[in-house]
This record gives structure tokens, sequence and C-alpha cells, in this order.
């Protein structure tokens, strides 16, 4: 590359909102580019800049890896002299660089060699690899392991004992100094959350050198490769490791707190996804069916009562996964994508169903926005909520009848009896059926101060069936006294449980007597 590129990614230990742990340090090494990780919110702001430094210098992208600790934490940082933002640059033609047919890959494949020879120089001299301490011990770590390091060597009074080495620029790795800090250890510690990235690498420099000192990291009377780490565990490995008295604090007694209610994940009272869900049930009943999901607000519809998930693998598969199922399968497959991941990478399933003539029904629920992470704009949004101009607006609609898709349905899902009706006609068509499910998310509706329908009550008609807590389980239900109530704080007025409630007890606040 020729101007600045960094590759800013978020590692996520314990999973908490991604499918897999996988360390992103790897994918440096398997492509040939640096890596640089922070230890601490003021060092994220500094390296950032240092990241595109160093891109500029060896003209070619940085991976910024982060972990969730870093990414959800906050701290004061001051900010420097901002530099004059260039909003424009030019392209001068060089195709015998930039065409990478292969004559002109095999060039690059050499720069790239040279490259991280450069680099691995860099990362011996950085100033984010560096030692502290001292002591005939010694702890390599990085990223957040770092802060957890420090403390629990304060805590443990090993400072005078254990010295550490702080991994930041992490790919290529400082060889040499590693080597160098190793020869006078009698025996080391590799504290990283995720894969034994460093410590293999750590390894097999040791064994380079002719070193016989004892390194360890991984292990089950150690540290896990599992989740993410905290003060408490490092503190117990470290002093495990080197024999340092440890007794673990005694537990918080929290015995006259009160026991706080659960409160697992759900979808938000009055989300349309609900509503559509239910719909969805009611038209597939005495179906047997496969729900393969997709990554959005929706996929918690695969939680009971509402059990709309079989199968998920990573975003936009729906589709996909769909078709591997109506092929093998005589079951009716059902599938759900949001409008957001439909535009992401939804398409090309679609694309491989229409033309493949599967059998399945994909709904897609278009909520105008990408709700589940904070209300961004996709290419099926008026951005003019956003008071933006000089944008265009893709069509869902428009996008799968240029597909092909020979049954077209599209619902507005709070009008339950309506999207039964046609929910079931296109679950008995035979081939791709869709269904656009389209109703705006009701937490950005309020945002943009959209008339909204008034909050419900129930009355003294309730014959306690409790359908709408069974069936629906929107938030906004509460019992007391052994009744079903709502929340008119939390109600949207969306009318849903109005509308499948067998008694007819659930009616608009305004007519309350």
């Amino acid at each position: 590359v020729k101007g600045g590129f960094v590759i800013i990614n978020a590692d996520d230990p314990f999973m908490f909102s991604s499918q897999n742990e996988q360390d992103n340090r790897y994918y440096g090494k398997l492509s040939g580019l640096p890596v640089i990780e922070p230890s601490s919110i003021k060092e994220a702001k500094e390296m950032i800049a240092y990241a595109f430094d160093l891109s500029e210098d060896l003209k070619e992208p940085v991976i910024f890896r982060t972990t969730t600790r870093i990414n959800h934490s906050t701290a004061s940082v001051e900010f420097g002299r901002m530099k004059k933002r260039v909003a424009k640059g030019s392209f001068t033609k060089d195709p015998f660089n930039c065409v990478t047919v292969p004559a002109v890959s095999r060039k690059l494949h050499v720069k790239l060699l040279k490259n991280m020879e450069k680099a691995e120089t860099l990362s011996e001299s950085s100033a984010y690899n560096f030692t502290a301490g001292k002591g005939e011990f010694g702890i390599i770590c990085n990223g957040v392991s770092y802060g957890y390091v420090t403390d629990a060597l304060k805590d443990l009074n090993l400072e005078n004992k254990v010295k550490v080495l702080r991994i930041g620029f992490s790919n290529p790795m400082p060889k040499n100094l590693i080597k160098n800090f190793l020869k006078d250890c009698k025996k080391a510690l590799i504290v990283e959350e995720g894969e034994p990235y460093m410590e293999e690498a750590v390894k097999s420099y040791a064994q380079e050198a002719g070193l016989t000192l004892q390194i360890r990291g991984k292990g089950e009377d150690l540290l896990s490769r599992l989740y993410e780490f905290d003060p408490a565990m490092v503190r117990k490995c470290i002093a495990k490791y080197f024999g340092a008295d440890y007794s673990p604090p005694a537990a918080t007694d929290l015995s006259d707190v009160p026991e706080l209610p659960q409160r697992p994940p759900n979808l938000c009272a009055g989300c349309s996804h609900r509503a559509t869900f239910y719909a969805v049930k009611k038209a597939a009943e005495g179906m047997e069916t496969i729900y393969p999901t997709d990554i959005g607000c929706y996929t918690l519809g695969f939680l009971p009562p509402l059990s709309m998930g079989d199968f998920l693998i990573c975003m936009g598969s729906s589709g996909g996964t769909s078709c591997g199922f109506s092929k093998v399968t005589d079951k009716k497959v059902i599938s759900f994508i949001g409008d957001s991941t439909f535009f992401h990478s939804g398409i090309p399933g679609l694309v491989n169903a229409v033309f493949n003539n599967h059998n399945f029904t994909l709904v897609i629920l278009d909520n105008d926005i990408t709700a589940m992470t904070g209300h961004q704009p996709n290419p099926g949004v008026d951005m003019g909520n956003f008071n933006l101009s000089g944008y265009g607006r893709v069509v869902i609609e428009d996008v799968v009848k240029a597909l092909g898709v020979p049954h077209i349905t599209v619902i507005r899902p709070y009008r339950i009896k309506k999207s039964i009706e046609a929910i079931k006609e296109a679950l008995n068509f035979k081939g791709v059926s869709v269904i656009i499910s389209k109703e705006m998310c009701t937490l950005y509706a309020k945002s943009l101060k959209k008339p909204m329908g008034k909050p419900f009550y129930i009355s003294d008609k309730c014959k306690n069936h409790r359908v709408c807590v069974n069936e629906l389980a929107c938030p906004a239900f509460y019992l007391k006294d052994n009744k079903v109530n709502i929340d008119s704080v939390r109600c949207s007025g969306c009318s849903v449980c109005a509308q499948i409630c067998p008694e007819n007890a659930i009616l608009p606040i305004r007519d309350k007597k």
C-alpha cells in the first residue's frame, strides 16, 4: 500500500459476542503482516498512530489487535496535536506492482519477505517491546495480561525475583530480545490469553539458542486456552509456578444482599421480530421444520418460548445452510436473516438457491436499521433519518426480484392474522420463496420520535390463560399476585399481545375506565 492502512480487529476471549475464540495474531503470520497489540487504553491511543507510521514505512497493512477487555474499558487519555486530515489522494498507474497476475505476484512475495525482515528489525527496537524489573525468573506477556502480571508480582512480593518482558509488537516477534531475556532466567512463564502463539515462538527461540530452562504457559495446571484471564487467575498461576506464598482472598459475604432476578437476553418490548417469529410459528403448525438463523438481534429467537433457531454458523450463513438442509431432508426449511446481514453476506446464498431451484423459505427481517450493534445504517436505510444527503437506497424487494426469486411476500408483522395467511402461502410454495417482514426497530422509531401506539393493559376479562406470556414472552409483561400485568412504560403499543389474547382481555390504556 502507498498510504497508511491499519486493520483493527477485536479478539473475543470468552466469546461475549462471537462464535469462537480465534486468535487473530495467527493472521499476521499467515499473511505476512505486522501485528501490534496494546496493554491499556492510553497505549491503544498511542499505538494506533504508531501503527499508521509503521504501515507507511513498510508500505503494507498493519494488524492492530485488541481484545474484549481493552475495548470494554474506559480511561482518560491526553490527545496530542492532530494532523491535518488528507481527504483526497492520487493514483499513479503501476500495473506491474498493482495487478497481481502470477508474474507480478512472484516479485511481490519476494518484496513481502524483505519487508518482514525489516519489520523484525523494527520489532527488536520497538519501544512497545520492553523489559521491566529484575530477578532470576522471567515472565513474557502481552495485552491486558501485562497489567495482571505487574499487579500480581507486586501483591506476591516478587518484583525483585521475577522480571517481565512485555511484547507489544508481536509479529514479527523480537527474536534476539527474547533470547537475551531468557539467558539469565532459571525458568520462564508465558502469560497470554488465547492460543499459545508466543509460547510456541519463545520455545523455538530457546531451542535455537541452546537454552535448557523450563518454559511453561498453557496447560491444565497453569493457564488455559479457554476464555479470558482475570487478575486472580494470573496471580494464582504466578504464585504456583514460582513457589510464592499465596492465600486466595476470602469470598465476599453476600448473605445479606437480596437475590437479583435473572435477566437473560431478550428481544425488546414491541420488537417486530417477536411478532414475525410468532406468525411464522403459527403458520408452520403441523409441519416438521428446520430453522437456520443468522447474526443479529433476531438470533435471540432461538430461545424459548419462540424457539425459532436450530442452526447458526456465522454471519450470512442462513441462506447457504438452508440450501443444504433442503436437499438432504424432507423437512420444511424456514431460515431467518436480517436486512443488514442480507446486504453484508446473505445475497450469495440466495443466488445459489435460485440457481439450483432449492425448496425453502427465507424470511428477511427488515427493521430499517442495523439494530444489534447500535443503529448504524445499511444500504436499505433512508439516510435522511441521519440528516445525511447524497446517498442512494437499495430496496430489498428489488434485489430479491432481480435475483429471480419466484415467490416474494412482503408482510407487516404487527398485523398478525394477515401475516400468518401470507406466510402459509409462502411455505406451501414449491421452490424458493422469500418473506420480507418490514417494520422499523421500535427503539430506532422512538429515537426518531415516530408516532407510536398507546400502551396496553390487562383488563378484568383476563382468565389467566397466559397465552401472551407463554407464547410471546414480551419483557413488558410481569407477574403480580399471580396475575399477568403490563408495564406501561416498557409497552410500545404494538398490539400483538392484544391480537392473540383468547379472551380479548388486553386493551389500549386509553380505553381504561
